[in-house]
C-alpha cells in the first residue's frame, strides 16, 4: 500500500490530540469477515479513520491515542509459522508502525488492560465492532460527538498528498470509463460491460471503490443487477469509480446509447443533465452553499424538461414546491476521499450539515447529503441527473400532485425512458472548483463517438 510520509501520520494524530485536548481515543481496525467459511471471506478493507491516523492496510489490528500521555499504542500480532505457510513471510508490525511514527506495540491481548470509561470512539458501522464495544464497555455503544466533528474538521480538507491520490484514482476510473464505453455492443450482456471494468481496475491495481451500477434500468439509483442484454434503443448508465493502494476513491458516472447514436429525445434529456452539471460547476466555489448548487440544478433541470414538454408552470415555483422530484429524486452530490461517500459512516448530518442548513425530510431533499458551503480542499462528486420511475408517475398522478407543473399525458407516453446521470470530481479552489483528472467526455457527441470506436462495433 502507498502511504503517507511518516510525519503526516504524527502530525494528523498530534492536531487530533490538540483538538481534543484530553482523554483516550479508541480505534478499532477492521477485520476479515468470511462469505461462508472461517478463511473464504471477502477482501479487506481498512476501516478509513484507521487508515488516516495509523495508515496500515492490515486486519486485526487495533489502535489508542492516549492524548493527556501524547502517546499512540498500536495492538496486534505478528503471523506465527503456521500463519506464514498459508501467506508468506511478513515484515513484522514493529517495522510497520515505525513507518507511521508509532513506537509502542502492544499484543491483541493487552487491548483490555488500556481500555477504560469514557474513551473516545467513532460510530460503529459493522456488527463486528458494535459486539466488540458492547463486549469492551458492557453498554450499547456511544460514540464521542466531540471526536465525530473533530476527525470531519480534519478529514474535509485535502493535503497535497491526498489531492495526487484522488488525482490517480479518477485517472484509472476515466480509463475504466473509456474503456466500457469503447466496448460496448448491441448484444452483449451488462455483466460484459462490468467485466471490463474489473479488468481495467486489475490493470492499474486497484480495486471497485464500490460495487458499481452498470444498467439499462438507470431509473432505479442503485441498482446491482446486471442481467439485461444490450438493445437497439437502450441507455447504459455507469456509475463506477477505483480505488487506489492508498485507499483514495473516484465516482464517476457516464450515460451512453447502447447502438453509438442517442435517439433525438434522448440527446435531449441528455443535453439537459449536460446544462445542469455545467451550472453548478460555474457557480460552485468557496463560501457558496451545495444546497444552493442543487436548487439551481433543479432549476436547468425543469426548464430542459419545459423544452421537452414533460414540465410546464414557473420554474421556480416547481422547484419551491418539489415538482422537479419527479424526475431527479436524489441529491447533486456529495463529499470524496477515502470513502466514496467520504466519511458516511460519521452520520450525514454532521458530515455534509452545518448551520444554518439541516436535514429536510422532504422527498428529494432528504437524500441530499451535502448541504454546507463549500471550502478549499474540499473534495466533492457534482451529479445531477434525470430518471422517469413508471411506479412515481403512476403514485404521483393518483394523488394529484404537481398537476400545474408536470404533463402527465406527455410523460406517460415516455414512462419507460429510463435514466441519465453524469457525475465528475472536484476539489474546492480559492476561486471556484477544478476537475479531477483528465476530463472524461461529457458532450453528447463525444459520448457517441466514444462507443462508435468499439473494437467489437458492428
Amino acid at each position: 500500500m502507498m502511504k503517507a510520509p511518516t510525519a503526516v501520520y504524527k502530525e494528523r494524530r498530534q492536531r487530533l490530540c490538540d483538538k481534543l485536548g484530553t482523554g483516550k481515543i479508541l480505534f478499532l481496525g477492521n477485520n476479515h469477515s468470511p462469505r461462508n467459511f472461517k478463511s473464504n471471506y471477502y477482501p479487506f478493507r481498512q476501516d478509513s479513520s484507521f487508515l488516516y491516523y495509523f495508515g496500515l492496510d492490515l486486519p486485526n489490528l487495533n489502535a489508542i491515542i492516549d492524548v493527556d500521555n501524547h502517546a499512540a499504542y498500536l495492538f496486534g500480532d505478528n503471523p506465527t509459522i503456521d500463519d506464514i505457510v498459508w501467506i508468506g513471510d511478513q515484515e513484522n508490525l514493529e517495522s510497520m508502525a515505525s513507518k507511521v511514527g508509532v513506537d509502542k506495540v502492544l499484543s491483541s491481548s493487552e487491548l483490555d488492560n488500556h481500555l477504560s470509561d469514557g474513551m473516545h470512539y467513532l460510530p460503529p458501522y459493522t456488527y463486528d465492532h458494535t459486539l466488540r464495544l458492547r463486549q469492551y464497555f458492557k453498554q450499547e455503544p456511544a460514540a464521542s460527538l466531540e471526536l465525530i466533528h473533530a476527525v470531519i474538521e480534519q478529514r474535509s480538507y485535502k493535503s497535497d498528498f491526498e489531492l495526487a491520490q484522488l488525482e490517480k484514482a479518477v485517472e484509472y476510473s476515466t480509463v475504466m470509463h473509456t474503456r466500457v464505453m469503447q466496448h460496448c455492443k448491441l448484444g452483449l450482456k451488462e455483466s460484459d460491460l462490468v467485466g471490463i471494468a474489473n479488468q481495467v481496475a486489475y490493470e492499474h491495481e486497484t480495486v471497485l471503490a464500490y460495487q458499481p451500477i452498470l444498467t439499462t434500468q438507470g431509473q432505479i439509483l442503485h441498482t446491482n443487477e446486471y442481467h439485461h442484454v444490450l438493445e437497439e434503443g437502450d441507455l447504459v448508465l455507469f456509475d463506477g469509480g477505483l480505488e487506489v493502494k492508498s485507499g483514495y476513491c473516484a465516482d464517476l458516472t457516464r450515460t451512453f446509447p447502447a447502438s453509438g447514436k442517442f435517439t433525438p429525445l434522448q440527446k435531449e434529456v441528455y443535453n439537459t443533465v449536460a446544462t445542469a452539471l455545467e451550472k453548478a460547476v460555474n457557480l460552485a466555489g468557496p463560501g457558496v452553499a451545495f444546497q444552493e448548487l442543487h436548487l439551481a440544478s433543479a432549476r436547468m433541470l425543469v426548464e430542459g424538461m419545459k423544452a421537452i414538454g414533460w414540465m410546464k408552470g414557473n420554474t421556480e415555483d416547481a422547484v419551491t414546491t418539489g415538482a422537479h422530484t419527479m424526475f431527479f429524486q436524489c441529491g447533486l452530490g456529495h463529499m470524496l476521499g477515502l470513502d466514496v461517500h467520504d466519511m458516511e459512516n460519521l452520520g450525514e448530518q454532521y458530515v455534509g450539515y452545518a448551520p444554518p442548513h439541516i436535514k429536510s425530510t422532504e422527498f428529494g431533499l432528504k437524500s441530499l447529503r451535502l448541504a454546507k458551503a463549500l471550502e478549499p480542499n474540499n473534495c466533492i462528486t457534482i451529479e445531477p441527473g434525470i430518471y422517469v420511475i413508471p411506479q412515481l408517475i403512476d403514485k404521483f398522478r393518483a394523488e394529484g400532485k404537481f398537476m400545474e407543473f408536470i404533463n402527465y399525458n406527455k410523460l406517460e407516453a415516455n414512462r419507460n425512458f429510463g435514466g441519465i446521470r453524469i457525475e465528475d470530481n472536484f476539489v474546492v479552489t480559492k476561486d471556484g472548483v477544478r476537475n479531477f483528472g483528465p476530463q472524461l467526455p461529457t458532450q453528447a457527441e463525444q459520448i457517441e463517438n466514444l462507443v462508435q470506436e468499439s473494437l467489437y462495433q458492428v
